[in-house]
């Protein structure tokens, strides 16, 4: 197998059990220089201060003039008397300038992102690292992860067992704000014996992913790895072209693998991805979903119930939200969003709304209306949680978990008759703190979310629909459904039902005045027989002995005028809709 397919296998399969090495070329791309090259920057200013030249071996020319090996702590004294002056000194090395931030420099880069959401979704835990900047802290910090960081023996002393951290950055050479760097080889042959401790807690415990690290100076880190007794988990040493003596014998020593890679930003978003991949998969067990269903049978039967009912379904929905927005939304150029990967996002919300969905069709066939307004705290839940910030096509696809719970229950009360359940799930009004409060209806439906329908057409197999997320809406309930209906063409009966109720259920609720005759068109706007067929069931059903029921649900109107006032405009719309679909075959 590809190591690095192998490594994606073995990350997934053992959630939180590799640990992350990163040496200075990690932070290559980002323009940060390494501790050494810091080092002979100091040397230079120090000559140049004294007016001496000691190019081409500045360190040469220090140990001449001061007959010992350059020491970071010292050069930093004579070229920074107080401790602020010494940390202005430091901070242009590793704090970007104006114009660095317009290049992009100094900040955390793919591979320190990528590694971040690593750490979000519980994979990563312990990040140890040979760098002084604070590139891989900040990449956590924008996901939302405040790590324990320790860059001295003092700090270890205090800290929390790694098995109960969710993120530990360990810097074994220390932080560029604390003179007490680690440079040179003297400084570089030993640590303390606290540092030690932890460092042989991490190699014996952990598997380890390497990247950016040539082993060659590092002697006490070298030493810390050697002394770990166990191989509970495979090493990964990921570097470009060969590795160097030094780490070939680490890496036979850990009888580790190789993983040739062209840079770090490509291996860790590469493994990111495939590990996300890998998690789409991993759906709730059927059997966990069926005994979620039995429950909520039993809890709907009875009115005493209704606490269990409750909690039930809230549960499940706090257990979806946490997983739906660790799903990140930084895929960072519009280019890179394609075919596979929005497939593959799209499979991944499934996989996790998977048994609340279940839910959500069997509370449409038996629940109360008093049940549906549970379901409008669900659907806020997704709402109020969505990220602001990102990938425009991605942050957009972040309203088709709603989409997809609301529809899979309007299609169970579609299938039931249950009208009255379908009104609370299209009134519930949404908010958010950066947004003016809508209705329901006015968001959930595709074409209220996405603002090209070119973006769900990269949807695998929907590349030449005219509604795409739609018809991939009805794709993947009928997979979870169809043994509810005789056949395919009962269910897609029932799903173009349903989408016509929410398309009416816009027009009944919404301002006529800003909306006009406007709905949400649905897949029935493709199929006109379906569609002429529910028209002619609910003009009949409020002629007929139904009427009482289609005006108590109040879901396209309260009143027969209004129903067949509404019905009647949609008619109208959904007629010159499917004009220009055909005009455009």
């Amino acid at each position: 197998m590809e190591p690095l397919l192998s490594l994606a296998f073995s990350m997934h399969g053992n959630k939180g059990v590799y640990a992350v090495l990163l040496g200075s070329g990690i932070s290559r791309a980002a323009r940060i220089p390494t501790g050494w090259e810091i080092v002979l920057e100091l040397i230079r200013k120090c000559a140049h201060l004294q007016g001496e030249e000691c190019e081409p071996a500045p360190e040469q020319w220090y140990e001449r003039k001061y007959g010992k090996a350059p020491d970071y702590a010292e050069l930093l004294e004579m070229l920074g008397k107080t401790s602020s002056e010494r940390q202005l000194l430091l901070r242009g090395y590793f704090e970007p300038t104006a114009e660095e931030l317009e290049e992009g420099a100094k900040q955390p880069t793919k591979a320190h992102r990528a590694i971040a959401q690593l750490v979000v979704d519980g994979y990563v835990r312990v990040i140890v690292t040979t760098n002084f900047d604070r590139l891989m802290e900040r990449a956590l910090e924008e996901v939302g992860v405040a790590p324990s960081v320790l860059s001295t023996p003092d700090q270890i002393e205090g800290a929390l067992p790694l098995v109960h951290q969710r993120c530990c950055v360990i810097k074994v050479h220390g932080d560029y704000l604390d003179t007490r760097l680690k440079n040179i080889p003297d400084e570089l042959a030993g640590y303390d014996p606290r540092l030690n401790s932890l460092l042989d807690q991490v190699f014996d415990q952990f598997g380890l992913v390497t990247c950016g690290w040539s082993a060659d100076w590092d002697v006490a880190l070298r030493a810390a790895i050697e002394r770990a007794p166990a191989r509970r988990f495979t090493t990964y040493w990921a570097a470009r072209g060969a590795i160097s003596a030094t780490a070939q014998q680490l890496l036979d020593h850990r009888a580790g693998v190789q993983i040739s890679i062209k840079d770090a930003d490509q291996f860790f978003t590469t493994l990111q991805e495939r590990v996300a991949a890998l998690a789409q998969f991993n759906e709730p067990h059927p059997l966990s979903t069926k005994a979620a269903v039995a429950s909520l049978k039993r809890y709907l039967a009875e009115d005493r119930y209704r606490i269990r009912l409750n909690d039930l379904i809230e549960e499940e929905a706090d257990r979806a939200v946490a997983q739906l927005f660790s799903v990140p939304m930084a895929v960072a150029q519009a280019g890179e969003v394609n075919s596979a990967n929005l497939s593959s996002r799209a499979r991944q919300y499934e996989a996790i709304c998977k048994t609340l969905v279940h839910l959500a069709f069997t509370c449409g066939q038996w629940g109360s209306p008093e049940v549906a307004k549970i379901w409008q705290r669900v659907q806020q839940k997704i709402y109020s949680r969505s990220e602001s910030s990102g990938n425009q096509l991605l942050l957009e696809f972040q309203r088709y978990p709603i989409s997809l719970i609301t529809y899979a229950a309007c299609m169970g009360a579609a299938l039931a008759e249950n009208l009255g359940f379908i009104t609370p799930l299209l009134i519930g009004e949404f908010r958010h703190e950066y947004r003016e409060p809508k209705l329901a209806v006015e968001v959930f439906p595709p074409n209220r979310w996405q603002s090209q329908p070119e973006g769900g057409r990269l949807l695998e197999g929907m590349e030449r629909r005219h509604t795409p997320v739609n018809d991939w809406l009805h794709n993947t309930l009928q997979a979870e459904f169809s043994s509810h209906f005789p056949s395919a063409n009962d269910f897609t009966l029932c799903f173009d039902r349903a989408e016509v109720l929410i398309a009416l259920g816009f027009l009944g609720h919404t301002d006529k005045s800003e909306w006009q005759d406007w709905h949400p068109t649905g897949a029935f706007g493709c199929r006109v027989e379906n569609r002429h067929m529910i028209v002619k069931q609910l003009s009949d059903a409020l002629s007929g002995a139904d009427q009482e029921k289609l005006l108590a649900s109040r879901l396209f109107g309260a009143t027969d005028a209004e129903c067949r006032g509404n019905l009647e405009r949609f008619k109208v719309h959904a007629d010159l809709v499917a004009r220009e679909l055909r005009f455009r075959r």
